[in-house]
């Protein structure tokens, strides 16, 4: 498999990710007001008075972050729109390869390719593993990338003054591993994350999964949700062979180490409902939005 980890020399233009993390900060506040009033289907004034701006430049701001209009973007993340995501939820995963690959839900994960690290090189806590991290700007606020020689190995998130909370998370996952701050080497990498337009299946993203047996399992089925859709823990307990491990499926999805890319952020309770997200729940109803705006520029 050809290795396709940019090299550190690579110059890279980050302005419309620093652009997108600054919006996300108007972003977070207004997601907090619509998710605790999103049934009285708020008016876009009194989103941007909760958010701290006026209802103009929220617009603009949402139009530019995520291609919606806060309009739009609170009726990607209702429930109601969350129920309709899940109506067929059984056939998501069964069906996940054979919708061709020109449609824009599976451009996303077309372009992610990936490998499992072996059993023995996980229950060695990662020793010998030199991983390589930096903190970068993204639409979801600063992003933590952690990469070894072979492809990313994580990336999680943090708010302002979480830093350090951030990297101690993925420590704790692989404690014996080497750790090594290179953020000209993680820069390319959260370019070709984040930018859509880096989205090619010719080009693919390499990941790296370093977990057990089953959790690498679950993570290589979270793969196979299609941006702008998702599903439940159920059935990707069904799609694993064990349809009553749902709760076994849950924990396995919270140790997702490489959030978005192995997009555990499409898995909805039943109801439809956004359940626990390790990176907290406001970031996974800014993801589900921002991919809806995806979805439909491509369509």
């Amino acid at each position: 498999m050809e290795n396709t980890m940019l090299s550190p020399d690579r110059v890279t233009d980050v302005t419309p990710l620093r652009a997108a993390a600054s919006d996300y900060d108007v972003v977070r506040q207004a997601i907090g007001f619509i998710s605790q009033q999103w049934r009285k289907q708020p008016e876009v004034e009194e989103i941007a008075h909760a958010a701290g701006v006026t209802a103009t430049d929220l617009h603009h701001l949402f139009r530019r972050w995520s291609g919606l209009t806060p309009k739009a973007f609170l009726q990607a993340i209702t429930l109601d729109r969350a129920r309709a995501l899940l109506r067929s939820s059984a056939s998501v995963l069964d069906a996940a390869y054979e919708v061709g690959l020109s449609g824009p839900g599976r451009l996303h994960d077309l372009f992610v390719t990936h490998e499992a690290m072996s059993p023995g090189e996980w229950k060695a806590g990662g020793e010998g593993l030199t991983l390589r991290y930096g903190y970068h700007p993204s639409p979801f606020g600063t992003a933590l990338i952690v990469a070894t020689p072979r492809g990313l190995a994580g990336l999680g998130f943090a708010d302002p003054g979480e830093e350090k909370a951030a990297l101690a998370d993925m420590q704790g996952r692989w404690p014996k591993a080497a750790y090594i701050e290179d953020s000209a080497h993680a820069a390319p990498i959260a370019q070709r994350i984040f930018d859509p337009l880096k989205w090619r299946a010719d080009q693919p993203l390499r990941v790296v999964l370093i977990g057990t047996d089953w959790e690498v399992r679950v993570w290589e089925t979270l793969l196979k949700i299609p941006l702008g859709r998702a599903t439940t823990y159920s059935d990707i307990a069904r799609k694993v062979g064990t349809a009553k491990a749902s709760r076994a499926v849950g924990a396995a999805v919270g140790k997702n180490p490489i959030s978005f890319v192995v997009p555990c952020h499409r898995v909805l309770g039943k109801s439809g409902k956004l359940t626990g997200y390790h990176w907290g729940i406001t970031r996974k109803c800014a993801m589900l939005g921002w991919e809806a705006g995806r979805v439909g520029a491509a369509s």
